[in-house]
């Protein structure tokens, strides 16, 4: 698995395939109430929260796809870095100054999905399992 530079086994694949599902589903929920952006009104203290926690994360996915060695990974971490910082700019600007904000998120994180699934598998697969030709076999 030297395609791998951050999800290098099965364990870290399916921890994030199942963050990616999560955070798709969170994602459907803000899909339905709308946000009306810290800009626009005065903000809540979990709106301040809740860019923290964005910053925080899309930094980190950030640094993922900066550290991913592989064309599939770089491009799940990116997928999810997308999602993040879409996610941020829907929070301080809201719904009505960037309204494919919200369909952006839920775009990249059902490809996010989809790719993270088949990053499981390609961990699910054995690799270099050894086969035996028929010239090689001893007569019995």
């Amino acid at each position: 698995m030297n395609d791998f530079g951050v999800l290098t086994n099965r364990k870290r694949a399916v921890i994030a395939l199942i963050h990616s599902i999560v955070f798709l589903g969170i994602a459907f929920h803000g899909f339905v109430s709308p946000k009306a952006g810290v800009l626009h009104r005065s903000g809540t203290t979990g709106d301040f929260i809740l860019i923290a926690i964005y910053l925080v994360v899309a930094s980190i996915l950030v640094w993922s796809v900066s550290i991913s060695r592989g064309l599939v990974e770089r491009a799940y971490f990116a997928l999810c870095a997308v999602s993040a910082s879409s996610g941020l700019l829907r929070t301080i600007f809201g719904d009505h100054a960037l309204p494919p904000a919200q369909y952006l998120r839920i775009l990249m994180l059902s490809a996010a999905v989809g790719l993270g699934i088949l990053i499981v598998r390609s961990h699910s697969r054995p690799a270099n399992v050894p086969v035996a030709l028929p010239s090689e076999v001893s007569p019995e």
